[in-house]
């Protein structure tokens, strides 16, 4: 893995495919005295070094442009993968309910966890206290316990991970000068979200911590503190991925046609109905959702259910009705799968490259293996390997229709 993110210098400065042309200075010639005289260049005389170096030790050694360039989009290329391991390691965790096991939150200290029998029935005395175990789980086992403890714990502990993939490699690239002044802002950003991921998931955490004596619903976390912490991850995600398939693919030089500035935008389009139906799936995990309506195409016996405006004011049942929460997450997938319909059979009456027509390929055949996640998952009671497929299988969906806009997108001129 290291070879691959960091290639030999010597090899990214040899390869041909990378060579720069920038004027090449002249040799230094002796004049008696204890500097050189730096002569003209002659017309045709270039160097294969650009404006980016790499130091070592003391002096420094240029690397080419184009190489650092590809090196930085490999590595946000893992990093946006590291991202997809923790929202799917998240979406376990919410369907096992293991996102309340651990009470307290520490950067580091918690990093060690339970070794001894007496230190995991002091993790679970802790645990006791707070409503889960009171209403949900008063009869659980510290071996049962330990299970959805690991599975928080891994969440977290990968959550550290992935801050360590953005900021480490950040800094040593920051200091190298690999990174140019715009890429700077770029990675600026996406290290403040990396943090404030963190911090907004143990704040949606205390949520299902707080006692509610008014309520009479299992503990949970908040449904809107879940939503904003996936879709800050999906933000990360997006942005991580977009900038390192700038980096990494090749633009194709298009012909700017009227068809090709529609499928453009009805790509662009797509992207968000996609990004906004898997944001709409943590108000139907917040809720459980799923467990309201388990019937396909109908809800029950009826298309539109009598229960569907059932709080005041009406705005609120959209983000706390089960029952119009889950209403709405099949219309945006309908939706969604049904733009994506359109945007293939638009790319279909345009010359294209190869590369991009897979794109459009793959993201149909995807959007259609979704459609059919998301009803066997309904149907079936939201099984949770199910149910994580249909999780990752929304990542899935938008990593493709975000490779498919980058290869859509406009050549700078």
């Amino acid at each position: 893995m290291q070879r691959l993110l960091f290639p030999p210098l010597k090899a990214l400065v040899g390869s041909p495919c990378l060579r720069l042309l920038v004027p090449r200075a002249a040799p230094r010639t002796q004049c008696g005295c204890s500097c050189g005289i730096r002569h003209s260049l002659r017309p045709g005389q270039y160097s294969t070094i650009s404006e980016v170096t790499l130091q070592s030790g003391r002096g420094t050694v240029s690397l080419p442009s184009k190489a650092a360039e590809r090196v930085v989009g490999r590595w946000l290329l893992v990093c946006s993968g590291t991202v997809a391991g923790a929202v799917i390691l998240g979406g376990l965790t919410r369907l096992t309910e293991s996102g309340l096991s651990m009470v307290d939150w520490h950067l580091i200290k918690e990093m060690k966890p339970p070794t001894s029998q007496e230190e995991w029935e002091t993790e679970f005395q802790k645990y006791q206290q707070f409503p889960e175990f009171k209403i949900l789980n008063h009869d659980m086992t510290l071996a049962e316990f330990k299970f959805i403890w690991y599975m928080e714990y891994s969440h977290r502990m990968w959550g550290r991970f992935v801050g360590l993939a953005y900021i480490l490699p950040a800094a040593y690239f920051w200091r190298k000068g690999w990174l140019s002044r715009g890429m700077k802002g770029r990675v600026l950003a996406l290290c403040g979200l990396v943090c404030f991921q963190g911090l907004l998931g143990w704040y949606m955490v205390k949520s299902g911590l707080e006692e509610k004596p008014d309520s009479h619903d299992i503990p949970r976390v908040s449904q809107y503190r879940l939503a904003a912490h996936l879709g800050s991850a999906l933000v990360l995600y997006c942005a991580s991925l977009w900038t390192s398939l700038s980096l990494l693919l090749p633009q194709h030089k298009l012909p700017e046609t009227r068809q090709l500035l529609w499928l453009r935008r009805c790509a662009h389009g797509t992207a968000g109905l996609v990004f906004l139906t898997a944001l709409s799936g943590a108000f139907v995990a917040g809720l459980d959702a799923g467990l309201v309506y388990n019937s396909f195409p109908k809800m029950g016996e009826s298309w539109v259910p009598e229960d569907l405006f059932t709080f005041s004011p009406v705005l609120k049942n959209v983000f706390e009705n089960p029952t119009m929460v889950q209403f709405d997450h099949r219309i945006l997938g309908i939706t969604s799968v049904t733009a994506v319909t359109v945007l293939y059979f638009l790319s279909r009456r345009i010359s294209l490259p190869r590369r991009t027509k897979m794109a459009a390929a793959t993201l149909l055949a995807l959007a259609y293996t979704q459609v059919g996640l998301g009803i066997s998952t309904l149907l079936m009671y939201v099984p949770t390997p199910l149910a994580a497929t249909h999780q990752s299988g929304s990542l899935a969906l938008l990593s493709v229709a975000l490779w498919l806009m980058s290869e859509l997108r406009r050549v700078p001129k």
